[in-house]
């Protein structure tokens, strides 16, 4: 089997003729750059340099050599701006926290504190902060951190996909069906629900709001929606004969148990995600031509 083969006859729940092997295809799976580049060593691998792609986790983008070695199936396409608002179609020379060299997004830029901690500035503002010997950045800005009102949520700017975006993920599906034709590829879309409102109200914040003000946080989810629905849109008639695999994300979990009950989370997460997921489905364009989009959306908080 190919590559390709191999990845798809185990999601079609066929038995392959070996188990697919991920290596750092998405960013649930990476490896930390400092590891990677010690694994390199261990290897006696000598050529290239890391591309730390998520500027967050500081995840290193894995090279050919490495997934070959490891007999991966998969290979990433990524978002022009998989975290921070930062894009990654430039680079520039750096150095990770062990010492070596490696490869930033232009645009990465910190400083440090009185306390040693790398604070990430993004258009003047603190964004993140990686405290002093520490491995990756925590967010530390909450556009929503002081919301009570609908009217806070409709001044929120979402994520949507400009032309510049859906551009870079076109040229780069390109050139990963012509550098890697036998490989599965993993379409890095986002799509959370959950984790969104975390990362945009902060985690007390949105788990309080989700008790005391419950609509509110539907309102949320509903606009949150609309932004996903669209941009899956447009994302799909960009890459969608390009891909294998769309992935979404949605980080409900910690290491004791989820974050809320189940009969919240059915009531106030899983439509939203339902919506989205059926969306895909619904579109599907592989092998025919991508139908109208249409969607039929009713508020649940009504």
């Amino acid at each position: 089997m190919t590559h390709r083969e191999r990845v798809l006859a185990a999601l079609n729940h066929r038995e392959p003729d070996r188990v697919p092997i991920d290596f750092g295809a998405m960013r649930s799976t990476g490896i930390h750059a400092c590891t990677y580049v010690e694994v390199k060593k261990y290897l006696g691998m000598k050529h290239g340099i890391v591309k730390v792609y998520d500027i967050m986790q500081m995840l290193a983008e894995p090279e050919r050599e490495v997934i070959e070695y490891f007999k991966a199936d998969i290979v990433q396409l990524h978002r022009l701006r998989p975290v921070f608002g930062i894009p990654i179609d430039r680079w520039k020379e750096g150095v990770l926290p062990n010492g070596e060299k490696c490869l930033y997004p232009k645009e990465f830029n910190y400083v440090k504190n009185k306390k040693g901690d790398k604070e990430l500035i993004v258009n003047g503002r603190v964004v993140a902060r990686m405290p002093k010997n520490g491995h990756w950045f925590d967010f530390a800005s909450f556009p929503l951190a002081d919301a009570e009102s609908e009217k806070d949520i409709d001044a929120h700017k979402f994520d949507k996909f400009d032309e510049q975006e859906l551009s870079f993920i076109k040229n780069q599906a390109e050139k990963l069906k012509k550098d890697y034709p036998d490989y599965a590829v993993l379409g890095e879309f986002g799509g959370t629900i959950f984790e969104e409102g975390l990362f945009t109200f902060g985690l007390e914040k949105y788990l309080t709001l989700l008790i005391r003000k419950p609509k509110l946080i539907q309102y949320f989810n509903e606009k949150l929606v609309e932004v996903h629905l669209e941009n899956l849109k447009n994302y799909l008639a960009a890459v969608g004969d390009y891909i294998d695999i769309i992935r979404m994300g949605d980080d409900l979990g910690t290491q004791n148990g989820p974050y809320i009950s189940p009969k919240h989370y059915r009531k106030y997460i899983k439509p939203y995600q339902k919506a989205i997921y059926d969306e895909v489905h619904r579109i599907n364009p592989r092998g025919q031509s991508l139908p109208p989009f249409m969607w039929e959306y009713t508020p649940l908080h009504t």
